[in-house]
């Protein structure tokens, strides 16, 4: 019953921005961090950032602090990873977690 469901992915320019979206719902638990992970093609999944349930415990990886923002409602269950100054080395697959459950993940494409 427990869903994860990311959107929000597309193509952009480097210098580009887009804001995911990670909407949860069916959690019988409503005490919850989300956690960004990120896949480029051919390589492992890495972490990207994490908020914790009220909005605070946020949490960035190097690669992106200072570029991407995590923010939730939790009214509406949803996270957003706004994510500006998009570089080439963004493009990955960008799924969240969240209580041990997956989205299927949306695509970043960062190219010239």
């Amino acid at each position: 019953q427990a869903q994860v469901v990311e959107s929000g992915g597309g193509s952009v320019q480097p210098g580009g921005s887009l804001r995911l979206s990670c909407t949860t719902s069916e959690f019988a638990d409503s005490d919850y961090s989300i956690t960004w992970y990120r896949q480029p093609a051919g390589r492992q999944r890495e972490f990207v950032g994490s908020i914790g349930r009220g909005g605070g415990g946020i949490t960035y990886d190097d690669s992106v602090k200072g570029r991407f923002t995590i923010s939730r409602d939790n009214d509406k269950n949803v996270v957003y990873l706004q994510m500006t100054n998009l570089q080439p080395a963004d493009t990955a697959v960008y799924q969240c977690s969240a209580l041990g459950k997956w989205g299927q993940g949306t695509q970043v494409t960062v190219s010239a």
